[in-house]
């Protein structure tokens, strides 16, 4: 197998040399600790949320799985009165590998398509893992979408016009939400935006085997993620696909989907592998593989050329779904 990984694009090279020392691609079980205490965290208490006014803004505490304690959604609403009718939804799942994050991570970017497209966003906290394995974030999750499609009305929001959306292992929760909502017959989301999705558990691409050691994400890493979810079940004949989208066998039915990922990272062959499967069911699919991109490159350099076409396009896909 050939070990030569694709190169970075030039000016995400260059923000990657600015980030090394703050974040290793090898995340091991026992640093998860001491990523949860980063800087990181800090900064999300401060993101401004209202977008200068734009949004009202509420957390609220809302029943989660049966025989589970209450989960949290941040609640994004235009301050505006709404001049069409129900606004949109976009039920944004954070990332963060399974083992990191609340529901603030990586929320910046519904916030700004909402503002675009006049939605409302509900970004839900689920447990993490390895306290919470599987099935206890997806079921969070899925607790989430229920209340929200419930209780659209009060928020002003169309319970059929609900998009799920997520990046990493966002996305990967994203998908497998889309998977069970439809096993389960509960809300039928409109589409589905899955940014660099954590999809596979057996982590034997021969991406992961190109990207060892390099960019913010590497096999070791994601061993660690898929581990913390899954215990000594990871890799193994039974691991579910509401945990692994990749374990699917069956991919009708789906609400249309974009996906994208970067050529340089660790996920590219099993998001490339997961939109054709959809194509092969009969779905419906938009699949962009960034090139020299490498996880998450959007988030970390949003000002670089490659970034901004990267939110370009999830703007424009989803403009055309919502019909905004």
């Amino acid at each position: 197998m050939n070990q030569v990984p694709p190169p970075f694009d030039p000016e995400l090279a260059a923000a990657l040399e600015v980030i090394k020392d703050m974040i290793s691609p090898g995340l091991t079980m026992d640093e998860i600790d001491l990523m949860r205490q980063g800087p990181g965290i800090e900064m999300l208490a401060r993101l401004d949320l209202t977008a200068e006014g734009f949004f009202e803004v509420e957390e609220r505490a809302v029943p989660g799985p049966e025989n589970a304690p209450e989960i949290s959604l941040l609640i994004c609403r235009p301050a505006a009165p709404a001049t069409g009718g129900p606004r949109p939804v976009i039920y944004h799942v954070h990332g963060g590998g399974m083992i990191l994050g609340d529901n603030r991570v990586g929320v910046d970017v519904p916030l700004a398509w909402a503002k675009e497209l006049d939605a409302v966003v509900v970004s839900v906290e689920y447990r993490l893992a390895p306290e919470h394995p599987h099935p206890a974030p997806i079921e969070d999750v899925y607790a989430g979408l229920v209340w929200t499609a419930e209780h659209a009305g009060e928020l002003g929001a169309d319970p059929e016009r609900i998009v799920i959306a997520g990046a990493s292992a966002g996305g990967g929760l994203s998908a497998a939400l889309a998977l069970l909502t439809r096993d389960r017959k509960g809300p039928r989301p409109i589409g589905q935006v899955l940014m660099c999705p954590m999809l596979d558990d057996r982590n034997e691409t021969p991406s992961s085997h190109q990207m060892a050691g390099l960019g913010v994400w590497d096999r070791t890493a994601n061993e660690t993620g898929w581990t913390a979810l899954l215990g000594d079940s990871r890799g193994g004949p039974d691991v579910s696909p509401y945990a692994a989208p990749a374990r699917a066998e069956d991919l009708t039915g789906l609400p249309p989907a974009f996906l994208d990922v970067g050529s340089a990272e660790t996920f590219r062959d099993e998001v490339v592998a997961y939109a054709s499967r959809i194509w092969q069911a009969g779905g419906v699919a938009e699949l962009h593989v960034w090139p020299g991109g490498f996880h998450g490159f959007d988030g970390f350099a949003p000002q670089a050329a490659l970034s901004q076409a990267a939110r370009s396009a999830q703007l424009t896909w989803l403009r055309r779904l919502i019909g905004s």
